[in-house]
């Protein structure tokens, strides 16, 4: 069955237990998922009141990009998953055998881009959630900084994945070139989460 169609039980259970998946980048897209959505229940929350009246389009615009954000993040934990059996089976390869290498560099890549893709949907969720943290019903912002906290663990996570594959990688400018890229991306959306996270403290 689906790892995402199982229970909130099952999949904990999952993680806890001595086996290859789910891990790390499986849950640190369980975690964004779970951040982006409480997003969108600051915007349900919004919606229809008075109050916000004037900013009920831009709400429902944000939701729905919450949503999709939500959904292509629960598909991550498949994908996870999936890129990374041939991972597991290409270092049980023997050191000697011909290929090995070429193989080991394909499952590499392939295992770094799924948990590259979470850390991309996160950073893209904390925009989000500067929206709904700023335009959504006040009695609803600690939802807004949780989601934020969420993200920003998520990030970090999903961060430590990918770093984790290109550390065994041989083509060295194509793993540090990714480095970068994913540290840039750390930096700049960890700040902006904690920024959402800070600023809602400020107004309780």
């Amino acid at each position: 069955m689906s790892l995402i169609h199982e229970s909130v039980e099952y999949f904990t259970k999952a993680l806890a237990s001595k086996t290859s998946v789910p891990g790390g980048g499986g849950a640190s897209a369980l975690v964004a998922a779970v951040g982006v959505a409480l997003g969108d229940m600051v915007g349900e929350f919004t919606l229809g009141k008075k109050k916000y009246a004037d900013v009920e389009e831009d709400i429902k615009v944000l939701m729905a990009q919450a949503e999709a954000l939500r959904e292509e993040l629960l598909i991550c934990i498949e994908d996870d998953a999936t890129a990374f059996e041939p991972l597991s089976k290409a270092y049980s390869i023997p050191k000697d055998e011909p290929g090995r290498d070429e193989t080991m560099e394909k499952c590499l890549r392939a295992a770094a881009e799924v948990p590259f893709h979470i850390l991309q949907l996160a950073c893209e969720s904390v925009d989000l959630l500067r929206g709904f943290a700023d335009k959504g019903s006040v009695i609803m912002i600690s939802d807004a900084a949780t989601g934020a906290a969420l993200l920003q663990g998520a990030i970090r996570s999903a961060a430590i994945n990918v770093k984790i594959n290109t550390k065994s990688m041989k083509d060295r400018t194509f793993a540090d070139e990714l480095n970068n890229k994913v540290q840039d991306l750390v930096d700049e959306y960890t700040s902006k989460a904690q920024k959402i996270y800070d600023d809602v403290v400020k107004r309780l």
